[in-house]
Parts: structure tokens; sequence; C-alpha cells
């Protein structure tokens, strides 16, 4: 029996997320959400299924939901949803706040629900492919840069794009962070538009984080540094580039996974967890994690006391 699915939220990303869904094994798009009626309708015509402007109309004859509204709604409407019994997956970051963040956890661990964050780097192929190279990183440089696009800006650049790069260092390091340091600015918006943050960890290692909307080009990058090699990771290219000492020179490997599409191999994983009661690579507790980190990071900035 396939899964029946809904997705509350049919802006940019709620558009990809049906799209996916008509299109998977083992999912049924069943309906879409949005107080939008119209725009909502419009969509489900075209993926052949209902349109609501109200998910409370629709939940019950649902199996699980995409959550994919503006972040102030997730808390409410996922809370809804869990009390519904329904298995969910929240676009990131997970809620505004992190006692919101615990308090879904907690309904979802007591239902014995699903609740997966859409961290979608993690399905990178290239985030794929370096996971399973590894080995005790010492230094972690990430940069994430966007020209202005003048969507998103509702938020902090740290809750709409360093959070992402946040949650890959957390789930490479294994060590609770001891200190951070930030700065940053508001330059075309009245949120941050620039950041930049140094995590440290207990176990000693360290992370330089970068998240712009101001740059000229679009750039993601990730570099790790561990003992015997320096990693180089592309998420635009999904390249993976590994450098190593050879005959006392420096040679490096260029690793090139197989093109995938993350956000359809987070949806499939979503199903997958779903038949299968596991738990998600990035679950509540991850997506809490990240956004604790981002929400510290950002109130440095914002006080001064970075």
């Amino acid at each position: 029996m396939p899964i029946k699915v809904g997705v509350i939220g049919t802006g940019y990303l709620g558009r990809h997320h049906a799209r996916i869904y008509s299109e998977i094994e083992g999912a049924e798009l069943v309906a879409l959400i949005d107080t939008d009626l119209e725009k909502a309708q419009k969509l489900a015509d075209e993926y052949n299924c209902k349109a609501y402007s109200d998910y409370r109309d629709i939940i019950d004859k649902l199996d699980a939901v995409s959550i994919v509204t503006p972040t102030i709604y997730h808390h409410k409407i996922a809370l809804d949803c869990l009390n519904a019994g329904k298995d969910l997956l929240v676009e990131k970051p997970i809620t505004t706040t992190v006692s919101e963040a615990d308090a879904l956890i907690d309904e979802a661990e007591k239902r014995k629900l699903i609740l997966q964050v859409g961290h979608l780097e993690r399905y990178n192929p290239a985030v794929v492919a370096v996971s399973g190279m590894i080995k005790e990183p010492r230094f972690l440089e990430a940069e994430r840069l966007s020209p202005f696009l003048g969507r998103g800006i509702d938020v902090d650049i740290t809750l709409d794009l360093m959070i992402h790069d946040i949650d890959i260092i957390l789930s490479f390091v294994s060590s609770p962070v001891r200190d951070i340091k930030a700065t940053g600015a508001s330059v075309l918006t009245d949120t941050v538009d620039v950041a930049k943050a140094w995590l440290e960890f207990e176990n000693g290692c360290a992370a330089l984080v970068t998240a712009s909307r101001l740059s000229p080009e679009k750039q993601r990058r990730l570099k790790i540094y561990q003992k015997d090699s320096y990693l180089s990771v592309d998420y635009q290219t999904s390249e993976v580039r590994s450098y190593f000492k050879k005959a006392g020179d420096i040679a490096f490997d260029v690793i090139q996974p197989e093109k995938k599409e993350p956000l359809k191999e987070e949806l499939i994983d979503f199903i997958n967890c779903i038949k299968r009661r596991n738990k998600p690579k990035v679950s509540g507790t991850e997506g809490r994690n990240a956004l604790k980190i981002a929400l510290d990071i950002t109130e440095k900035i914002k006080t001064g006391k970075g």
C-alpha cells in the first residue's frame, strides 16, 4: 500500500515536494494545502490531487505530511499533525525556538511517530561520499554564499543558509560544541545578511563557518582537515577531492559520485523510514541541535557579544 501524503505549503519548495511525491514509488500524493487555495488548486490540477486551504480538513485521510510553510507556523502545524498520529517531514529549521523543537521531539517519541527534518544537504551525493572518508577531523571550513535573490530575507542568514553547514559539521564531529564566536551584519535587509562563526568543540576540533546572501556568485564549499588527509567538497558540482602525502609530495584523488537530486533522495528516505519505522538520518534531535547552534550564533551577532 502506498503512503498517502499531503504537502502543507505550496511555495517555491513546496512545489518541489509535490512534484517528487507524484513521481516516487511507494508514495501517493493525496492533497496540497495552502491558505491561498487558488495557488494550491493550480498545483493540484497539475499533479492530479485535491487542494485544501486548511490541513485539518484532510489530515485524517493522510498517513504522512510534509510541512513546507514559513518557520513560524511549523510548531503549531506539526503538533496538530502529531496529535493526529501522522508521520512528519518538517522543512528546516525545525521550529523558531529550541523549546518548540523539544516539544515536537517529545510528542513524536511518545506517539512513536517519524519526525524528520529537511536538511537536504545530507543527501547531496558529495556529502554521502565524503562521510565515509571522515576520520577524526581537526578543522573544518564551510562557505555558503549566494547572490541577493530577495527570497528567504524574512529570516537571518544563519537560519536560512548557515544552518545547512552547521548540521553537516555536527554530523562529522562527534563532540559537543564548547564555545562559539561570531560576527555579522545586516546590510540590505533588517535581518542578518552576512555571518561568520567560529565553533570550538570539546575534543579540540574547530570549525569556521561563513554564510552570505551578498555574494556576486553562488558558492557552496566545505573543507575538512584531518590526520594524513585534507578533503574538499563542492556541493554544487557534487565533487570530492582528497589530498594526501605520497612519496614526499601532495597527491590527490577526485571522486565524482553519481548525480542525484538531494530533495528526491530525502523524500525517498522519508517514505522508507515510514514503511520500515526507521529513525531518519536527520531526526528531530539533529534538527534541534543545528537550530540551537544557529540561534546561539545569531544572538552573539545581534548582541555584539560574539
